[in-house]
């Protein structure tokens, strides 16, 4: 049992929340029970370390049957100490450490990938966890992240894929450009999502075809020049009072009226 929050590997897991550490060390931190135990159903071999206090184990009992089966120590912690290695307000006293696992851009394009989702300059944590678990969710085969956007391990983005990130490929620190031309090399069209678009409505049949859609920056949007890179800019209409959508939201909608074309086509 580790009591004390002041103890080394306590302290160490803590530093994780530090892009900087998390990149020099190739590791990153999963909180909660529903991520760690994702990580150790899909990728057993990524998870290094598992802290959980007595009370947590009680209530996901699950997890030290996964752990004895993928052959995993389960550490016991205090709740202070738990609480010292969460980023949460209110921990759940499950904690691992795993090893960071991108996917190389060249590598997304190497099957014949129907739907994918290129992010340029997602900067909310929250919003490229939560696109993510959607790309997940519609089927995606992979998501890709520009070098400007938020970073893939960053703790809110791992809490708000809950678990997703184990599911999909995921590039990351890709170069814009790059990306769009791979996207066209292997047959896709390549579709940003815009308030200066189309009508998402309109063009639901030509989204049957192998898309990859392109999602900016929750502020600025996407700039021009950018907008010029590709082939198609759609807008998902409003058709009530409110001012604007959530990029998550946007890029939910989006996804999945792609899924479906997909899917009837």
């Amino acid at each position: 049992m580790i009591e004390s929050a002041k103890n080394q590997r306590v302290r160490d897991v803590r530093k994780l929340a530090q892009k900087t550490q998390r990149t020099e060390r190739g590791e990153f931190v999963l909180e909660g029970p529903q991520a760690v135990r994702e990580g150790l159903l899909a990728r057993p071999d990524l998870i290094t370390e598992l802290y959980v206090t007595p009370t947590a184990l009680e209530r996901h009992d699950d997890i030290a049957e996964l752990a004895q089966r993928t052959g995993h120590e389960v550490v016991f912690v205090s709740e202070e100490a738990a609480d010292a290695m969460s980023d949460t307000r209110t921990p759940q006293g499950v904690v691992a450490v795993a090893k960071q696992f991108p996917t190389a851009l060249k590598r997304i394009f190497e099957g014949e990938p129907k739907l994918i989702a290129i992010l340029e300059e997602v900067r909310d944590p929250g919003n490229l966890g939560t696109i993510i678990r959607v790309a997940d969710s519609a089927g995606a085969d992979a998501v890709i992240l520009t070098g400007r956007t938020v970073d893939l391990y960053n703790p809110k983005v791992v809490r708000s894929s809950t678990g997703s990130i184990f599911h999909i490929p995921i590039a990351v620190e890709a170069e814009f450009d790059d990306a769009v031309v791979r996207a066209r090399q292997a047959g896709m069209r390549v579709v940003a999502a815009d308030v200066s678009g189309n009508d998402l409505l309109a063009a639901r049949e030509s989204l049957a075809e192998p898309t990859a859609w392109v999602f900016g920056n929750e502020a600025r949007g996407l700039s021009d020049e950018l907008l010029a890179q590709v082939d198609d800019t759609l807008v998902v209409p409003i058709y009530g009072q409110a001012e604007s959508m959530n990029l998550a939201t946007a890029a939910s909608v989006c996804l999945y009226e792609c899924a479906f074309a997909q899917r009837l086509g």
